[in-house]
């Protein structure tokens, strides 16, 4: 390869990430590179483990340890001073030269350069699914995926921090508690210290937090859960999720127990929600129309009995 071809290669790679940040902008999605330092602040990392040389996907590569400003989410450049590396690399990959490994840590399912940042970006320019690395794996006791942006990694941290406290992940191990919105997990802790408090009232004795948070989870969050399912609510609340709507069902159990004084379950508070708060507009409507056209047929009816009643006089 030529320079003046790597050269165009560059540019080329330059033009998509200039396109790639305006359909971003448009969409409104996130588009740029997670730095390692944002994933050490929110998350708590408990151990590496060297994982050797494997074949890595290069769309689940979605952050660098210190490149993070010269590529987007893609790993197409953004900056013009990376043009001469990224050449070489692209120039050593068409020549089969010898190119080590990039070194990568795992965190989850996602990816974080340590070192290759430019053999990545010419991977992805070249159209490469894979690159061989040498991956250390970060352990964390939170799951995170490849589509986490840096929004998510406050709630992801919260996530962390809740099961440090409760111990839910090793109480109940299949539990996957997750919310689309910071603060849902302090709520929960609130819920769990309060289901202590009456625990105890009820049994006459001291309960054990680990006890409080197994019967909270039992009987308490699973059986609004197990509604949600059943009920189908989750579908009318695009981009939601379980715990969301969890905590907004109980907050409106509560608020029809305090404001008609009516002392209604989960499964009755649940349908109510849904019915009065669903995000679809559709739902919204066929909801109005409904009303409007069952008090257009009582009005006829009444008009229909009252004409019956006028004729036979």
């Amino acid at each position: 390869m030529s320079n003046q071809d790597s050269r165009f290669d560059f540019e080329r790679a330059r033009r998509r990430a200039f396109l790639r940040a305006i359909r971003a902008a448009v969409q409104g999605r996130p588009n740029r590179l997670l730095s390692w330092e944002e994933v050490r602040e929110h998350l708590p990392l408990e151990g590496q483990v060297d994982r050797g040389l494997q074949s890595v996907p290069l769309e689940k590569i979605i952050g660098s340890v210190n490149r993070y400003r010269d590529f987007d989410r893609a790993f197409f450049p953004v900056q013009d001073h990376t043009a001469d590396r990224w050449q070489a690399v692209s120039r050593a990959l068409h020549s089969a030269e010898d190119l080590p490994p990039v070194r990568l840590f795992k965190l989850g399912d996602a990816y974080f350069v340590v070192d290759g940042n430019h053999r990545v970006s010419v991977a992805r320019e070249e159209g490469f699914t894979h690159i061989e690395a040498r991956v250390i794996e970060v352990q964390t006791r939170v799951p995170v995926t490849a589509d986490v942006d840096a929004e998510d990694l406050e709630i992801i941290g919260e996530y962390a921090d809740f099961l440090q406290r409760t111990r839910l992940d090793e109480l109940r191990p299949d539990q996957r508690i997750t919310f689309t919105i910071a603060g849902g997990y302090d709520r929960l802790l609130e819920h769990i210290a309060a289901h202590r408090y009456f625990m105890a009232l009820e049994r006459e004795r001291p309960v054990p937090e680990d006890e409080a948070v197994m019967d909270w989870y039992d009987n308490v969050y699973m059986p609004v859960v197990r509604i949600i399912r059943k009920k189908r609510i989750l579908k009318d609340f695009p981009n939601r999720t379980e715990a969301d709507l969890y905590l907004w069902i109980m907050e409106h159990q509560h608020y029809i127990r305090e404001e008609y004084g009516v002392d209604v379950g989960a499964e009755v508070a649940a349908a109510h929600f849904a019915e009065h708060y669903s995000a679809r507009l559709l739902r919204r409507i066929i909801h109005r129309l409904r009303t409007l056209l069952g008090r257009r047929m009582i009005e006829s009816r009444s008009e229909e009995d009252g004409s019956q009643g006028h004729t036979t006089q």
